[in-house]
């Protein structure tokens, strides 16, 4: 390949051969992309700390963490510095010893990396990767909702999933959502999870909303809710300035990450 791919590029195109072969080679990637060794080492070095591979000598290999899901890695892509800006907002707002719900979705993926710096938490989610993230937390209690699995998105749902999270309380639902609209409130992709997020915020002391400026005045598939039950809406500086404060008149608290 002449010349240098850019650095997201060149990225996206490690994981895609990662996907298709389930392994890499540093000597073949920096054949292939047209990249030193020392730049190939380097992507591979910043892609497994974001979850996405495990290094091993020579080169990486897909890990649990992302073989079962990597249209869910896919997504992570986008948006990627503006969603970890929004995830690291989000975990300064909580405190060491709260629990928390955290629904599926790839903010809130983010947000739990971030949460690593707090201690004593205890974590009610019904998002795989987000479970299997902070489960090797010392000090945190990470409770994985059962139920029925929706493998391509990563999240657990059904009449189990309700029943086992009607058990619990929190102090913040950290929600990852599809659409943000001032008239019809905050929208999902997913019918099965809306449930689950409704709950989340009903048995929730507070709930912050991570999501960012292209899910503002988007009005997705399936409703989770109005906007009463929100206390805080954490996006970026790009969100429409007059749809903003039409949400803030609402009584949610817009914070910019």
């Amino acid at each position: 390949m002449a010349g240098e791919l850019k650095i997201d590029a060149r990225r996206k195109k490690i994981l895609e051969l990662l996907r298709r072969d389930g392994q890499v080679r540093v000597s073949q990637l920096s054949e292939q992309l047209g990249a030193t060794v020392v730049t190939i080492r380097s992507d591979l070095d910043a892609l497994e700390r974001d979850g996405y591979l495990e290094r091993t000598q020579g080169g990486a290999i897909q890990t649990m963490k992302n073989y079962y899901n990597m249209d869910f890695q896919r997504r992570k892509q986008e948006h990627m510095e503006i969603k970890k800006a929004i995830a690291a907002h989000a975990a300064d707002m909580v405190r060491d010893g709260n629990t928390l719900f955290i629904n599926s979705g790839t903010t809130t993926y983010f947000t739990a990396i971030e949460l690593k710096k707090h201690k004593n938490l205890n974590v009610v989610t019904n998002s795989v990767s987000v479970a299997i993230e902070l489960g090797d937390v010392p000090t945190f209690r990470v409770i994985l909702l059962g139920g029925e699995i929706n493998a391509q998105y990563s999240f657990t749902y059904g009449e189990d999933a309700k029943e086992q999270l009607s058990r619990f309380k929190a102090d913040y639902a950290i929600l990852s959502i599809d659409g943000v609209c001032p008239e019809t409130g905050l929208t999902t992709y997913h019918a099965e999870e809306s449930v689950i997020d409704r709950m989340m915020m009903e048995r929730a002391q507070q709930t912050l909303v991570v999501a960012d400026s292209t899910k503002l005045g988007y009005e997705s598939f399936s409703r989770v809710s109005d906007l009463n039950g929100v206390t805080c809406w954490i996006t970026d500086g790009k969100a429409d300035r007059a749809l903003t404060e039409r949400i803030a008149q609402k009584g949610v608290e817009i914070h910019f990450a």
